[in-house]
């Protein structure tokens, strides 16, 4: 049986934080797939649009040895957790800064927390 992790994010300057939390969530699993923020979505939640479009950065996601598969979130956000029936992961992780923000459809997904990596030093806001 294929462990699938999910993780969700907004990517925008890639930095060895992202490369820490994608490879601790690899560990979790045995597949990692990650959901890209919308452009118009990182506006509306960060008050600040990205400084690489949603493509871009999906690219450089594609890119990184930990990641099995990367795509664009839905364009409607009120609707994210329909992200999560499609991909019906085993495992979500989230960032030590992200929300538990969506209702999990499947009581057996299990929520873990990936811990910072130098946050004081790698969070995309400072940079």
């Amino acid at each position: 049986m294929i462990t699938t992790v999910l993780v969700f994010g907004t990517y925008d300057k890639f930095h060895p934080g992202h490369e820490y939390f994608l490879t601790q969530a690899k560990s979790y699993g045995d597949r990692l797939v990650v959901v890209i923020a919308r452009d118009h979505n990182v506006a509306k939640l960060k008050r600040n649009s990205p400084t690489n479009s949603e493509n871009k950065r999906l690219q450089v996601i594609k890119q990184f040895s930990a990641v099995d598969e990367a795509m664009l979130g839905l364009e409607d956000f009120s609707k994210k957790e329909s992200i999560i029936d499609i991909i019906a992961p085993d495992v979500i992780c989230l960032g030590y800064d992200q929300a538990p923000n969506f209702q999990s459809p499947n009581s057996n997904i299990k929520i873990v927390r990936i811990d910072a990596f130098y946050p004081e030093k790698y969070k995309s806001s400072l940079l």
